[in-house]
């Protein structure tokens, strides 16, 4: 008979494991490795308290009172530290580190996360199916347990932008198949699901088929909106605009991620956390978008954690939401708790205020300490996709916004994030529209190769006033090459050296390029190691903030990554025109008349 393979979770259930297991437990045979002196952060009591673990293989085998054990192939005293479960991050998008997986799992790991749910959307919207097949190729075999997703919106919004791919129930089927893939990951159509569009209804039902998860984004949606989204069988959601909004949907019952990536936002939704009897079961914590530099300097879940905790959350209750509720949410029983039975995914913490990490051991191997992984990180399994970038050279007449001389009307997209409809007078001389005052340009590439590389003109109120420009394809949801500005021969310099590049984002000013960070793997991801792609992203974020006066937080350097994001209520300039999420409109000109 051929040998069975048990597959995670499933690798805990080898009877040979359990056998060992319980010989050990009930002191018949030693342990493979006994952590003593350990106060052990019992998420699921909520209480701390000092107790010895033994670990068999992958396996806890045991957790008993400190000093009643001492058989063990070997030991490790923690000298009074807080051993705690592996963090769970339940949403995250890897491509916004502008990392590879192998790259990410070298920083977050020794930062204490063992495990994550990855969204692999952005590769998706480049290359369909087989952007996705990489992401599964790419994250395994890694210290990180990566629990990959299938993209529901490729693109976010049909016939409001045009991705690199589009995918339907056909598609959908296809990737849940697949051992590897864990659920939908978040269904973005809002107005598709609500409406029951043929696309997002396959979609949703394929995901309810395959009785794996279906995951959400509820963006705005309230009252009546919220109540049907929920009752489509979309059980989450990490887009939490406020205090309110994480009761709402709480209430509604999602499981609701609650995301570092909005920090305004995190710090007033545990105020109204704070105003509940106890936390619910079904309040996990996730990054979901997290840059370079900061992932590097400050952290992805570990910092999500520590700032929680500062906002006034009970650290055992914030460990519980990273671990134990995490783990109920993804149905994997082998994680999340330090008890027997449990896969032994453990890191240690100096304390509950600091939640410095030291050792982190995933499946009981010891696999980073101090902030660094022990033993370098397989190489990538696959080889990285690049040469996305379908897009010939532009010039600065491209970048001229057309338009016959005398008084014209525009119109504007007012303001990032919440976006709203503007009108904006303006004169038009030798063909040419001047810009007023307090308005920029944002020019829509499609770069995919599906349909001309013409740039779409729309304009932006609310911007602040720019001094350059930027050009970027890292630009959700479609990835198309996005620029920004208000001088064409910038615009023009920033653009081509992105195409250049084969992906990317730049800063031109004067004409002439004065950053460029290169992404060559899909237009989103280096190879390079992960200090050196936060430099350059520190780099390109300095030279960002001497073209533009940033007004945190709705006007920041992530408001260029999500300016084209056309599956939001109200309008965004996508590479089909001037598009509106909340009721499909789609203009294809910004003059008006």
């Amino acid at each position: 008979m051929p040998e069975t393979v048990l597959r995670e979770p499933h690798d805990l259930d080898d009877p040979a494991l359990r056998d060992a297991a319980v010989a050990a437990a009930t002191g018949r045979a030693p342990f493979d490795l006994l952590l003593t002196g350990a106060l052990v952060a019992d998420v699921a009591m909520q209480e701390l308290r000092a107790a010895d673990v033994g670990i068999v293989g992958g396996l806890i085998a045991s957790v008993h009172p400190p000093g009643t054990r001492d058989d063990a192939r070997a030991r490790r005293d923690l000298a009074g530290a807080v051993l705690a479960p592996g963090l769970i991050d339940t949403h995250l998008h890897i491509e916004s580190s502008m990392m590879t997986p192998r790259r990410y799992a070298e920083v977050v790991v020794p930062q204490g996360t063992t495990t994550i749910c990855w969204d692999p959307h952005e590769v998706g919207n480049v290359l369909g199916l087989d952007g996705v097949r990489w992401a599964i190729e790419a994250a395994a075999g890694l210290s990180l347990r990566v629990l990959v997703l299938a993209p529901s919106c490729v693109p976010s919004a049909p016939g409001l932008e045009r991705a690199g791919a589009a995918f339907g129930p056909d598609e959908m089927a296809t990737m849940l198949g697949w051992p590897e893939v864990a659920g939908v990951a978040e269904v973005m159509d809002m107005r598709g699901v609500l409406e029951r569009s043929v696309r997002m209804r396959g979609i949703v039902d394929a995901g309810l088929a395959s009785g794996k998860l279906v995951c959400g984004h509820a963006r705005g949606l309230e009252g009546a909106a919220l109540q049907g989204f929920a009752a489509a069988g979309i059980g989450s959601d990490h887009e939490i605009t406020g205090g309110a909004d994480v009761l709402a949907k709480l209430r509604a019952g999602f499981t609701v991620e609650l995301r570092g990536s909005h920090d305004h936002v995190l710090r007033e939704a545990v105020t109204a956390l704070a105003g509940l009897a106890h936390l619910p079961q079904t309040l996990t914590l996730c990054t979901d978008d997290v840059f370079p530099d900061d992932l590097v300097a400050v952290g992805g879940m570990i910092d999500v954690l520590r700032r929680v905790v500062r906002y006034g959350m009970a650290p055992l209750a914030a460990l519980r939401a990273a671990t134990l509720n995490a783990a109920m949410r993804l149905g994997r029983r082998d994680l999340g708790l330090v008890a027997p039975g449990r896969r032994a995914d453990l890191i240690v913490l100096s304390d509950l205020t600091t939640l410095r990490v030291g050792d982190v051991i995933v499946s009981g191997r010891h696999v980073a300490a101090s902030g660094r992984m022990l033993a370098p990180v397989r190489r990538d399994a696959a080889p990285a996709p690049t040469a996305t970038m379908h897009v010939p050279p532009l010039a600065a007449a491209d970048f001229v916004l057309r338009a016959a001389d005398g008084a014209v009307r525009l119109r504007s997209v007012v303001q990032p994030r919440f976006t709203r409809w503007g009108e904006l007078a303006a004169e038009a001389s030798g063909g040419a529209v001047a810009l007023p005052d307090g308005a920029i340009l944002m020019a829509v590439i499609h770069r995919h190769g599906l349909a001309p590389a013409v740039p779409v003109l729309g304009v932006l109120e609310g911007w602040s006033s720019w001094r350059g420009a930027l050009a970027t394809t890292v630009s959700h949801d479609s990835h198309n090459l996005v620029v920004f500005g208000r001088a064409a021969d910038d615009m023009a310099a920033a653009a081509n050296a992105v195409i250049a590049a084969g992906g990317g984002m730049a800063v031109a000013q004067d004409g002439g390029v004065t950053a460029l960070l290169a992404l060559p793997v899909c237009g989103l991801l280096s190879e390079a190691p992960a200090t050196e792609v936060a430099a350059a992203f520190r780099a390109l974020r300095a030279a960002a903030d001497r073209i533009v006066d940033w007004q945190p937080p709705g006007l920041t350097f992530k408001s260029v990554v999500g300016a084209s994001l056309a599956c939001n209520p109200g309008p965004h300039v996508t590479d089909l025109g001037i598009t509106d999420g909340s009721d499909g409109r789609v203009f294809a000109e910004t003059l008006i008349g």
